[in-house]
């Protein structure tokens, strides 16, 4: 029973001494942040990503390489860029000529038109298509 006690005690000192380094206080900072940090923080790197894959597109590439800057070069200076200035660039990428969202525009307008049209021309309101057949 005593040879029992002592590995038990032995057990329990090792175990105490191991679980020191656990119970030493760290340093915690709490504080409100609003909505709005949250936001801006998520914003800085949504701009920070769309600004590099406009400059990962070939056809910016090219026009850098004819102005003489290398890609590297640009990315490290949009790098250095403060996060104030990265939203603003990444606010006016689709008013640049290389942003061209018109096309996607358009088509889904086209899109829209067509399948307002089938489906009147299958209700029978209008006769549009001559290979669709009206429910009536």
């Amino acid at each position: 029973m005593n040879r029992f006690r002592s590995a038990a005690a032995s057990i329990c000192l090792t175990a105490a001494v191991a679980s020191l380094p656990l119970q030493v206080p760290t340093a915690a900072q709490a504080r409100m942040i609003s909505t709005d940090e949250v936001i801006a923080e998520q914003e800085d790197g949504t701009a920070r990503g769309r600004v590099d894959e406009f400059l990962a597109r070939s056809e910016v590439r090219r026009e850098l390489a004819r102005f003489g800057v290398s890609p590297d070069e640009a990315r490290q200076r949009v790098a250095a860029l403060s996060d104030d200035e990265v939203r603003q660039l990444a606010g006016h990428l689709d008013d640049m000529p290389a942003g061209g969202d018109a096309l996607g525009v358009i088509v889904g307008a086209a899109l829209l038109i067509f399948i307002v049209l089938l489906i009147t021309d299958i209700a029978g309101l209008t006769k549009v298509f001559p290979w669709t057949r009206s429910v009536r």
